[in-house]
C-alpha cells in the first residue's frame, strides 16, 4: 500500500467514494471505473495514487478504522472516570450512532473479512489487525472495571471484548437483511445487560453504575 498523501483532495475523494461504494456493494462489485466516475477523474489519476484496486481497498480500510476510532476516542463518555460507566457510555454511544440517518449500514472490516479472507491474504491480515485493535480498546476498560467491581470473577475480558465484536458484526448482518438498523440498537442493549450481570451481580458496591437505558 502506497503512503497516504494526506494533502491530496483527489486522493481523499477517491477514498471517500471507495468507502461509500464498498460499504454499500462490497469489494468485488465495486469497480475502479465506477469509483473514478463517481469522483470525476481518469484512471490515470487513480493509478497516480493507488497501485491497484486492492491498494485502494486497504487504504479505505485504514481510513475507515481510523475514523471510527477517532470518533469513539473523542466522545463525551470517555471523560467518565468510572470504567464501568465508560463501558456503558460506549455501548450507549454505539446504539445512538446506529440511529443516525447518515450512519453506514455496515462495517467495512466485517464486509472485507467475509468477502476477501480466502482470496486476499493481505486484506485478511489487515482486518484481523483492526479487529484486534478494536478488542484491545474495549478490553482496557473491561479490565479496569473488573478490578474495581468484580476482582474475584473468572470471566476472560479479552473474550468478552471479542464477544461484543461478534454481537456487533452479527447485528449489522441482520440489519442489512431486514433493512432495519434498530437491530443494532437492540442487540447492543442486550449486550449491555449481559455486561451488567457480569460486573454488578458480583460487586459489593451499589448496583447500577449507570442508568439502565
Amino acid at each position: 500500500m502506497r503512503p497516504v498523501q494526506r494533502d491530496s483532495p483527489t486522493k481523499a475523494k477517491l477514498l471517500a467514494a471507495a468507502l461509500e461504494l464498498m460499504l454499500t456493494k462490497g469489494y468485488e462489485a465495486t469497480s475502479v471505473d465506477e469509483i473514478c466516475t463517481r469522483v470525476g477523474v481518469t484512471k490515470g489519476s487513480f493509478f497516480h495514487y493507488f497501485a491497484n484496486k486492492e491498494d485502494l481497498g486497504k487504504a479505505a480500510l485504514q481510513h475507515y478504522f481510523t475514523s471510527v476510532r477517532s470518533a469513539v476516542e473523542s466522545a463525551p463518555f470517555q471523560r467518565e472516570p468510572d470504567p464501568l460507566k465508560r463501558i456503558y457510555g460506549y455501548l450507549d454511544f454505539v446504539r445512538e450512532a446506529s440511529k443516525g440517518p447518515r450512519t453506514p449500514s455496515g462495517c467495512l472490516i466485517g464486509t472485507f473479512s467475509q468477502e476477501l479472507a480466502e482470496t486476499h491474504p493481505d486484506v485478511r491480515a489487515l482486518c484481523d489487525r483492526y479487529f484486534n485493535e478494536w478488542a484491545d480498546l474495549l478490553k482496557g476498560d473491561l479490565d479496569a472495571a473488573k478490578a474495581r467491581y468484580a476482582p474475584r470473577a473468572h470471566f476472560d475480558t479479552r473474550s468478552l471484548a471479542e464477544h461484543f465484536l461478534a454481537v456487533m458484526e452479527g447485528a449489522l448482518i441482520l440489519a442489512k437483511a431486514k433493512q432495519d438498523m434498530t437491530v443494532v440498537g437492540d442487540q447492543t442493549r442486550h449486550f449491555k445487560e449481559y455486561v451488567r450481570s457480569l460486573y454488578e451481580a458480583r460487586s459489593n458496591k451499589p448496583k447500577r453504575a449507570a442508568s439502565g437505558k
